[in-house]
């Protein structure tokens, strides 16, 4: 059992361990917090160790540096700005206390390994690490939608979990870094993840990142100027469009889309990569000296080439990805030395039309009801509060004595019937208070209101993404629908009650709010 996550990297030098202030395993930190075993000592001198929380009965991760004071200020700062983004691929924090002789992060405690471990062992196959790309992706944008960014994105932040979940951790506030550099660190994770590889110089555009993201991770291969080979020169099988996406992204002379947009993309792909996977045979380099001649890239495939052709910044650059994605060529193989890949717009059609923006649905009160198979039926009335526009008013619970609905069922929600099958891009549910836990499910048809009918219906539902475990905040978004598949029906099921006074748990749905195309 590992808990992954290296924190921030830092130079070669590990900073000295300090006594002052050292921690003991069975002491409770903040009446609260129980140290259960020192796990690892991160490059930037801090000590991560397994924990308890005593009074929430859950395992926790604790990040402790001593002495706290100044030295840990940028460390808190980090923390309370991560604890204020709530997505499924994101580390939760919990607390962050400063003691002066010591400070300490708690966070969500992950079983698995960071990618770069699970590299070392292997790099990841193209569908692999594109669902990879797509998480990191998805988590990105969720920071960058609050004004922050990450600025520590690296094989050592990106934590895959023994149950498969991706998560980003240690998001850095120094200011030091930008949404683009966080966008093109993407790329880096892509190109590490097939290839083994790290691009930092081109993926952090030389900053302050470069410098945490170097250790014990390899150097790209370049050619004698420095020129960055492409994951098709480095390994064969790597799709085309995997291959042109990834080195426009590390391309310092092209502009980058949003993580939100690039997010959007990599979803894409990730959804059809068992159709799209390439495998193009193995490379060949014949120059004289044995040495691979790194192809120039003026005349590459680029998403932002194709959205200069069309006009268009955002709407173009989707459709030349989606142009790249599409490449009717079929299998290929990798450049050789002497030539260069001439730009294709799609040589067997149009390219496909450009994405319509995502508008808000508006919802009436006979397109929701609640489900609830194990219940009484006396909380099934005040579901239209949650699309009245009015926040401060909602549909809520009963009261129970225990946060899982006093274990007398395994949970309850609201249906959504959209009226038609649309493509849904996102939905966001507002709660009365944090603490409880809940998840998104689809189906293909309604059920009758009864309970044997909610029982049909949330048994044969399917859950989309991940689930928010104890969220830590009171609003929480979905993204994780697949582009171009449509949905009508999705369920809002929530499985655990946040407490709302002493021995007793409820909690209220304020408004619902969905997205589609």
């Amino acid at each position: 059992m590992t808990q992954v996550g290296e924190g921030q990297e830092a130079d070669e030098v590990t900073p000295p361990v300090m006594t002052f202030g050292a921690p003991a395993a069975g002491e409770i930190l903040a009446e609260r917090y129980e140290l259960a075993e020192h796990i690892n000592d991160d490059s930037a001198g801090r000590q991560v160790w397994r924990g308890v929380d005593v009074v929430l009965r859950r395992p926790v991760a604790v990040v402790l540096r001593y002495p706290g004071g100044e030295s840990a200020k940028e460390m808190l700062q980090a923390a309370v700005a991560a604890s204020r983004v709530i997505h499924p691929n994101l580390v939760g924090v919990y607390d962050a206390i400063d003691e002066e002789e010591r400070a300490y992060v708690v966070r969500e405690w992950v079983d698995g390994r960071s990618l770069r471990e699970v590299v070392a062992e292997g790099v990841l196959d193209p569908a692999r690490a594109t669902a990879v790309a797509h998480a990191v992706a998805g988590a990105i944008a969720a920071i960058h939608a609050t004004g922050m960014v990450h600025g520590n994105l690296h094989p050592g932040t990106v934590m895959i979990a023994d149950d498969g979940r991706v998560v980003l951790a240690d998001a850095r506030t120094d200011g030091a870094e930008s949404p683009e550099t966080d966008v093109r660190a993407v790329g880096g994770i892509l190109y590490y993840a097939l290839t083994g590889h790290w691009p930092h110089v081109e993926a952090t555009l030389g900053g302050t990142a470069d410098r945490h993201a170097r250790a014990a991770v390899p150097d790209a291969v370049r050619d004698a100027s420095g020129a960055l080979a492409a994951p098709r020169q480095v390994r064969a099988g790597i799709p085309t469009y995997l291959d042109d996406l990834i080195m426009d992204l590390l391309d310092p002379q092209l502009t980058v889309p949003s993580a939100d947009v690039l997010a959007a993309e990599l979803g894409r792909l990730d959804a059809a990569a068992e159709e799209q996977y390439l495998d193009s045979g193995p490379l060949r380099f014949t120059t004289a000296d044995n040495t691979p001649d790194i192809p120039t890239t003026g005349g590459r495939k680029t998403l932002i080439g194709v959205a200069a052709l069309l006009a268009v910044a955002l709407i173009g650059l989707l459709v030349g990805i989606n142009v790249l994605s599409n490449d009717p060529a079929g299998p290929e193989a990798a450049p050789t030395p002497s030539a260069t890949v001439p730009a294709q717009a799609g040589a067997a059609g149009e390219p496909d039309p450009p994405l319509s923006k995502p508008v808000k649905l508006d919802l009436r009160a006979d397109q929701l009801r609640v489900i609830d198979p194990e219940g009484d039926r006396t909380e099934l009335d005040g579901v239209e509060k949650v699309v009245n526009g009015d926040p401060n008013d909602g549909w809520e619970t009963d009261s129970y004595n225990r946060s899982t609905f006093g274990n007398l069922k395994d949970g309850m929600g609201i249906l959504i019937n959209l009226g038609e099958p649309r493509e849904v891009t996102s939905v966001k549910a507002e709660f009365s208070a944090p603490g409880f836990s809940a998840e998104l499910r689809w189906g293909t048809r309604d059920y009758p209101s009864t309970s044997s009918g909610d029982r049909q219906l949330v048994d044969t539902y399917q859950r989309i993404g991940n689930p928010f475990e104890k969220a830590d905040g009171s609003t929480i978004t979905f993204s994780d629908f697949v582009p171009g598949q449509k949905y009508q029906y999705l369920l809002l099921w929530i499985t655990s009650l946040p407490q709302s006074e002493p021995y007793r748990y409820k909690i209220g749905v304020q408004e619902i709010t969905v997205q589609a195309r």
